[in-house]
């Protein structure tokens, strides 16, 4: 008997449409009904293989049995990462780009763009002031596009921030949609592609000075593994894979505020606490609230794991936030709590909602430092800087939405400054 006759294998045809139905539970559910975490399922008529749990973190982003290369699927690339994206890059031309990220992202970086977004929070405060209301994600995700671009030496004229930060968030919410947002999101992917095409072609034409410290220089003159300068167009689609990931933090922002309305007892802990509390509360909303679904490699040579043989090739997919909700990791999983973080053991392979691993080695985000610091400074503003009140509204999400985002995209009234 083969060592996969043991493995569970989801019966039927294909189940595109289940993955699409269940979203982010979709591989969670069945683990839990397999009581396995590995099993087979059928996506786009091809053999899948799903897995969840450290263990499989561990065996997921071992270089020597998995690559990133075709994994992406073609309709993702055009939305979110954009084609031929580092997302989709092995070996040294993935390890030589990665640290170029790294070295944009240091930690006085983090520094610097947490002061960009204190400095431009405190200057909405009396706009909002004026304001009926306000829609929160709304004015997050213009906010973080004007820090974020600000931040990379790219110029933006205030008239494009609207127009820019939503064909980003576009093409973020295009990830597992089909029909008309698909499509929006392709649409935006074109227009930012050519808009930061013709900044590093006016770069590379001495028409525009980047600094020479800045992303926009950095990713203007990168030069690749084979020491060749990259085409403008492949420039820009990594340039905006710096600058749309900040962006995004917006949703985590809006997570955040729905936290601490329904959680109301942890206003006070972080009113008395300090930075650590900050910090526990942003790992707890990064942990509990849905992100990215789930992430794909294929696997680059023959192995056997868990008694299954894996072959080359095959498209796996490790479950996020199953894994983030897996109650062997994390006590009661589904309760919101930041004590889950007090004392905690920062682990790669527990606690994935930006990637697994070593970031320096691996394709955990390089990010993931700015989406903290950024998340502590909007919640110390939330807490500790303004009043507001929360009007009646629909703040449920659906977990069949990938990704997804409260309803009302959380709406404040009466915003003052404290």
């Amino acid at each position: 008997m083969e060592s996969n006759e043991h493995i569970p294998k989801e019966q039927g045809p294909d189940h595109s449409l289940s993955l699409l139905q269940d979203g982010y539970l979709f591989i969670k559910n069945r683990v839990e009904q397999y009581d396995s975490d590995i099993f087979e399922t059928r996506i786009l008529g091809k053999k899948v293989v799903c897995m969840s749990g450290a263990d499989a973190v561990k065996v997921f982003y071992d270089p020597n049995r998995f690559q990133r290369k075709w994994a992406a699927p073609y309709r993702i690339q055009q939305t979110l990462f954009g084609v031929g994206a580092i997302q989709g890059m092995d070996g040294e031309a993935h390890r030589k780009l990665k640290n170029q990220y790294l070295s944009l992202m240091t930690v006085p970086e983090q520094k610097r763009i947490s002061e960009l977004m204190t400095q431009e929070l405190q200057s909405m405060v009396s706009k909002w002031e004026l304001a009926d209301r306000i829609i929160l994600f709304e004015e997050m995700k213009v906010i973080l596009c004007r820090i974020a671009c600000q931040w990379a030496g790219v110029p933006l004229q205030e008239e494009e921030v609207s127009d820019i930060a939503d064909d980003l968030i576009a093409m973020i919410y295009a990830f597992g949609r089909v029909g008309p947002e698909h499509w929006k999101g392709r649409s935006a992917r074109n227009r930012t592609e050519n808009w930061m095409k013709k900044i590093i072609d006016e770069v590379r034409a001495g028409n525009l000075t980047a600094e020479p410290q800045s992303a926009l220089y950095a990713m203007a003159f990168y030069k690749d593994h084979n020491d060749q300068i990259v085409h403008s167009k492949k420039a820009a689609i990594e340039l905006l894979n710096v600058i749309r990931p900040i962006v995004a933090i917006s949703t985590y922002i809006t997570f955040s505020a729905v936290a601490l309305h329904e959680n109301p007892e942890t206003k006070n802990w972080l009113q008395s606490g300090g930075m650590k509390e900050l910090e526990m509360f942003t790992n707890e909303v990064r942990r509990f609230y849905p992100f990215g679904p789930f992430l794909g490699a294929r696997v680059k040579q023959d192995f056997t794991w868990k008694n299954y043989d894996f072959k080359k090739g095959t498209l796996v997919l490790l479950d996020i936030y199953g894994l983030n909700h897996n109650q062997q990791i994390w006590e009661n999983p589904n309760q919101f709590n930041p004590n889950h973080f007090n004392n905690w053991e920062e682990n790669p392979y527990t606690f994935i909602p930006q990637g697994g691993g070593d970031p320096a080695n691996g394709h955990r985000c390089p990010g993931e430092g700015i989406t903290i610091e950024v998340l502590k400074v909007s919640l110390d503003f939330l807490v500790n800087k303004i009043d507001y009140e929360v009007p009646a509204q629909d703040l449920n999400y659906s977990l069949d939405e990938m990704p997804t985002l409260p309803k009302s995209g959380f709406i404040m009234t009466k915003v003052r400054r404290k």
